[in-house]
């Protein structure tokens, strides 16, 4: 179900319910319609650790992916260990265009119901942390095409959770449309001293009905996938398990 929004100049809320699950609220600013562009650089309102890293910035890249440093206009995806020069976050690296259909959105929260999410989210996700949110990015790719204006339709998210010196990602996928595009999904760290490939990454169950980033979870919640990226706990599941529908 998705409630129709209200328009105030770039603003846009929508919430989305999708395989039994509710997404982050997709709002906030719309990036440029621009095959393999990007944000501009967006200033955080609070720092992010992101193992070691201090970030005061980041860009949200069309082809599914977050960098930090500098924008990333590649779309061709890269196997992740990359043992490269970058720090990335990419819920979905391939060849996405938003030029014809679909929207990158993006948004910062101090206060507000989203925090409260959060909040239960990493406490249910990662227990005996007494965790509390104080500050959440939200990045979604919204019923995007891929590369040439191929008029499907593919939601994902990345959610960018901080609280004192705990640094969360989630992941949460909406309905993937099918493609023969390589896709992969997971983070990267410069010289791969920390890395996370999803499971059905460069593989044909990446996409469609059969997504196993859709279909399975590390936090028992189909669709959802969930790390600690401070420069603390350096554990890419929890409990180590990965958790698959059926």
């Amino acid at each position: 179900m998705i409630w129709e929004p209200d328009r105030m100049a770039s603003q846009i809320t929508l919430f989305v319910l999708f395989w039994g699950m509710i997404i982050y609220p997709i709002s906030g600013t719309a990036s440029s319609k621009s095959d393999d562009g990007s944000s501009p650089k967006i200033t955080l309102e609070q720092p992010f650790h992101y193992f070691g890293q201090t970030y005061n910035s980041i860009y949200v890249n069309h082809n599914g992916h977050m960098t930090f440093v500098s924008p990333l206009s590649a779309h061709p995806p890269q196997r992740i260990p990359q043992h490269g020069n970058i720090d990335i976050i990419a819920p979905f690296w391939t060849d996405l265009d938003n030029r014809q259909n679909g929207q990158v959105y993006y948004n910062q929260y101090t206060s507000g119901n989203v925090l409260q999410q959060a909040t239960q989210d990493i406490n249910t996700y990662f227990p005996g942390m007494n965790f509390n949110a104080n500050w959440v990015f939200v990045a979604t790719w919204y019923e995007v095409a891929y590369y040439p204006n191929s008029g499907t339709k593919t939601t994902v998210q990345a959610v960018l959770i901080s609280g004192g010196e705990y640094s969360f990602l989630l992941m949460n996928y909406g309905i993937i449309a099918s493609t023969h595009l390589n896709v992969q999904a997971g983070y990267d760290t410069i010289n791969s001293a920390h890395y996370f490939s999803t499971p059905g990454s460069f593989t044909n169950t990446a996409s469609g009905s059969n997504s196993n980033f859709r279909l399975s979870s590390n936090v028992n919640v189909p669709g959802r996938w969930a790390f600690r990226v401070d420069s603390g706990s350096r554990g890419c599941t929890f409990n180590g398990k990965i958790r698959l529908k059926g």
